[in-house]
C-alpha cells in the first residue's frame, strides 16, 4: 500500500519557498543526496570491492589515506561539478579548492566537505559518514581561498551523512535540523526525524580520555567532576561514550542528547584544535545550534570564528546547552584566575586546578 510520505525533494521546496535562489539550493542539496546515495553503496561493499585498507599516500594534514578517502571525494566532485550549481568545492582531502572544469557553467554556492569522516574505522565496520556544508560566492569571478573563509553564521545549508544499519541523512537549511531515512528500495530519503532537539540537560559526555593528560586544566576539570559521579561536586552519575567518528558521536546526541568534545590540548599545539572547521565544525555547530544545543571553542561560538586558513583546525564543544555553558564557564574561570580548586576522589588532596599548579 501507498503511503503518503515526505521525501527530501517535497520537504525542500516547502522549507525553501521564497528564499533567494531556492531552486538552486535545492537542486544542489538533491545532487549532494545523490552522491551520498552512491556512497553509501561503495561503503556497504566494504572488503568485497578491495577499498579496505590503507594507502601510501597522505592528505593535506598529513594523516594516511583510505582507498574509500579518494573515492568518496571523487564521486561528490562528479555529483556535483557539471550541473551549474556551485562556484567551486573545497574538500578535507584536496589541498586546493577544485575548480569547475571550463565546460561547466559555474553557480553561485560553494561547497565545502569531509567525504568520509571517520575514515579509520571503516576496516573495523564501525559507522562512518560524509559532513558537508554550503556557503553563498557573491562575486563573478571564479572562487579563490579566500572566498571559502567564510564563518559558519554565513552558511545557508549544512548536513551529514551517517552509513550504518540504515543511511540517514541530517540537513538543516537554516530552520531547524530535520533527519531523512535512505529507502533503497525506491532510492529515496524519507523525512524520518523531523525537528531534532538537543535536550539542555544530559548525563552522558563523549571524549578521547587517552588524551586526557594533554587537555588543558578547564577541560580536565569538568571530566573528572563527570567520573566522580554521585560523590562528586555534580552529584550524579555520568555515561561516557567515544566512537571515534565525529558524525556517529554527534549523531547520538541529536538523538539521545550529551555533550560530544574534542578540545584544544598540548600534544600538538601548533595545530590549533584537532577538527577542521570548514569541514567538520562549522556544519556540526549550525546543525546542533539549530536543535536548540551549543558549539563552543570553550571560549568562543565556534559559528562565529573568522577562518583564517582552508584547513585550519579548532577546539570543539558541542550538544546540550547547559553542559557546554558550563565548559565554557570552566574555561573562562581558569583564563581568568577565579576557578575553584577541585579535589577528585581519585588523587585525595591533589589538584591541578589549583592557581600555583600552573606556574
Amino acid at each position: 500500500m501507498f503511503n503518503r510520505r515526505t521525501t527530501l525533494s517535497k520537504f525542500l521546496i516547502e522549507q525553501l519557498k521564497g528564499s533567494p535562489d531556492s531552486n538552486a539550493l535545492a537542486a544542489l542539496l538533491v545532487d549532494v543526496a545523490a552522491a551520498i546515495k552512491a556512497i553509501s553503496a561503495v561503503a556497504a561493499k566494504g572488503a568485497l570491492d578491495g577499498n579496505t585498507g590503507s594507502l601510501d599516500t597522505q592528505n593535506v594534514q598529513g594523516e594516511t589515506q583510505k582507498p574509500l578517502d579518494l573515492l568518496t571525494n571523487e564521486i561528490i566532485l562528479r555529483h556535483c561539478d557539471w550541473g551549474g550549481l556551485v562556484a567551486g568545492m573545497a574538500s578535507e582531502e584536496m589541498e586546493q579548492p577544485f575548480d569547475i572544469p571550463g565546460e561547466y557553467s559555474r553557480g553561485r554556492y560553494l561547497l565545502l566537505f569531509d567525504p568520509l569522516d571517520g575514515s579509520a574505522n571503516i576496516d573495523l565496520n564501525v559507522a562512518v559518514g560524509t559532513i558537508f556544508s554550503v556557503l553563498v560566492h557573491d562575486r563573478d569571478d571564479a572562487p579563490v581561498e579566500a572566498d571559502y573563509l567564510q564563518p559558519g553564521n554565513r552558511q545557508v545549508a549544512a548536513g551529514y551523512a551517517i552509513y550504518g544499519p540504515s543511511t540517514i541523512l541530517v540537513l538543516s537549511v537554516g530552520q531547524g535540523s530535520h533527519g531523512f531515512t535512505l529507502d533503497k528500495e525506491i532510492g529515496n530519503f524519507i523525512l524520518t526525524h523531523p525537528n531534532l532537539r538537543v535536550p539542555d540537560e544530559t548525563d552522558q559526555f563523549a571524549i578521547n580520555t587517552s588524551n586526557e593528560r594533554f587537555w588543558e586544566p578547564p577541560m580536565q576539570r569538568y571530566v573528572e567532576e563527570c567520573k566522580a559521579g554521585k560523590t562528586g561536586p555534580r552529584g550524579r552519575d555520568f555515561n561516557m561514550r567515544w566512537i571515534a567518528s565525529m558524525v556517529a558521536d554527534v549523531h547520538r546526541i541529536l538523538i539521545r542528547g550529551g555533550v560530544f568534545s574534542y578540545p584544544r590540548d598540548n600534544k600538538a599545539p601548533n595545530k590549533g584544535g584537532r577538527l577542521r572547521l570548514l569541514y567538520e565544525a562549522n556544519p556540526m555547530a549550525m546543525l546542533i545550534e539549530q536543535a536548540g544545543g551549543l558549539a563552543s571553542t570553550g571560549r568562543n561560538r565556534i559559528l562565529d570564528k573568522q577562518p583564517e586558513q582552508l584547513h585550519q583546525r579548532v577546539p570543539v564543544i558541542l550538544g546540550s546547552k547547559c553542559e557546554v555553558e558550563r565548559i565554557e564557564r570552566y574555561h573562562r574561570e581558569f583564563d581568568d584566575g577565579t576557578d575553584q580548586p577541585f579535589v577528585s576522589p581519585l588523587f585525595n588532596e591533589r589538584s591541578l586546578f589549583r592557581p600555583e599548579a600552573r606556574a
